[in-house]
């Protein structure tokens, strides 16, 4: 899912790391540098991607265009190990061919094959592995303490402000600063996963995103002055089912906003669970209290439990309530029972966030929750197709993993 929390564009990141400490290029070019995985001037070429096998002097590189090329190392090519987070190679650390190893990144330099299948090194930067892990572990940490998330109500360009709407009903809201330093990231239309969203600028961001923020709180809690950004577009659907495939991996269902059919696909990064019918019915409890106006306290009073969990008096939250606020509701989500295809029935109701899809990839699920009856009784299409919405950016499992923002 996006998730949203492990944090950020990996591959897009340590490129640009190392691009800037080698390469020492302008602050204008780095967007369209960071997303490249071969470039050539001339008979210099660099190429970036990932170690998948070294042997002999040889290196196979997975690049992050997809494909693979041979990084010839010569005993005069110059390695070198940089730290995540390092912008100086003064300070990188000289390595030998035999601690390169797969699942290193590497940003090798030199000289191309005519048919573009080989590079003869001249020099090369290593990030490890195990270091990349690090580095990203403690950004899922930064996003989990430092993140925001919610849908987009309002943006202003010219003040750099973005207004979320925040809480899974909707009820409060919180402005995001942007600055000339604020990182951007948008994901693609046709997939959730961090290592494919693209450098964004705020004017691509627009009413109705999800979007998530990470970076310095206001004591109130009611801005944050945003460090890095990422958002998308994304389908939020209330439907009913119409048929699964299960060969082909994809489900029919009538969305009831408009009546139509749609066809999603399922992966198998797609969460689907169910939802314990006492759970959906005080969501929809909450739903029925918002329409009618009823303020939603959860600071004080009974604080909505996790399933199987009780709930707790005097905002002690359990586990997968927010401390003294609103629940977590993605990790609420992640301790849901899991859901199959083959499991959903003609005439099931579900909510499903997806996304928007293209002409050559369609739409895929990255959440479906069934066992919604009575959420959706208790509101109208538009309104309860939202409710997952601020799930998929919230700090749950696939916040910037690309696998499991």
């Amino acid at each position: 899912m996006l998730g949203i929390a492990r944090s950020r564009n990996r591959a897009a990141t340590v490129t640009a790391l190392v691009i800037v400490a080698w390469l020492a290029l302008p602050p204008s070019s780095l967007a369209q540098q960071a997303g490249a995985s071969q470039q050539s001037t001339g008979k210099r070429t660099r190429v970036v991607g990932v170690v998948k096998a070294v042997k002999g002097d040889t290196i196979t590189l997975a690049t992050d265009a997809g494909s693979e090329i041979s990084v010839v190392v010569q005993p005069a090519t110059r390695l070198m190990r940089l730290e995540p987070g390092q912008t100086d190679l003064k300070s990188a650390a000289a390595i030998q061919l035999s601690e390169v190893q797969v699942g290193d990144r590497m940003l090798a330099g030199g000289t191309g094959s005519e048919d573009g299948k080989s590079v003869t090194a001249t020099s090369a930067v290593i990030m490890k592995k195990s270091d990349v892990a690090e580095k990203q572990e403690q950004e899922r940490r930064e996003w989990e303490k430092n993140g925001v998330g919610g849908i987009v109500k309002s943006v202003d360009g010219a003040a750099g402000t973005i207004v979320l709407s925040t809480g899974t009903l909707g009820a409060s809201t919180l402005t995001v600063h942007v600055s000339k330093d604020t990182i951007i990231r948008r994901y693609a239309p046709d997939s959730v996963k961090f290592d494919d969203a693209r450098p964004g600028t705020l004017q691509q961001i627009k009413a109705g995103d999800q979007l998530r923020a990470r970076g310095t709180k206001s004591a109130d809690g009611k801005e944050i002055n945003a460090a890095e950004i990422v958002s998308g577009t994304f389908r939020n659907i209330a439907a009913t089912v119409i048929s699964t495939d299960a060969a082909n991996k994809t489900i029919t269902v009538t969305d009831l906003a408009n009546k139509r059919p749609v066809t999603l696909r399922v992966t198998p990064d797609s969460q689907m669970h169910e939802l314990p019918q006492m759970f959906a019915m005080r969501i929809a409890m909450r739903l029925k209290a918002a329409a009618a106006g009823v303020p939603n306290n959860t600071s004080g009073g009974q604080v909505m439990a996790a399933p199987g969990k009780a709930s707790q008096p005097g905002g002690f939250a359990p586990a997968g309530a927010r401390p003294g606020g609103g629940p977590d509701f993605q990790q609420m989500l992640n301790r849901m029972p899991g859901v199959e295809l083959s499991q959903l029935r003609k005439g099931d109701a579900v909510m499903i966030v997806a996304t928007q899809g293209t002409a050559a990839s369609p739409s895929q699920v990255i959440i479906l929750l069934s066992g919604v009856e009575p959420i959706l009784t208790a509101a109208s299409p538009s309104a309860a197709s939202t409710i997952l919405s601020p799930w998929n950016l919230s700090s749950g499992a696939n916040m910037g993993t690309a696998e499991a923002p």
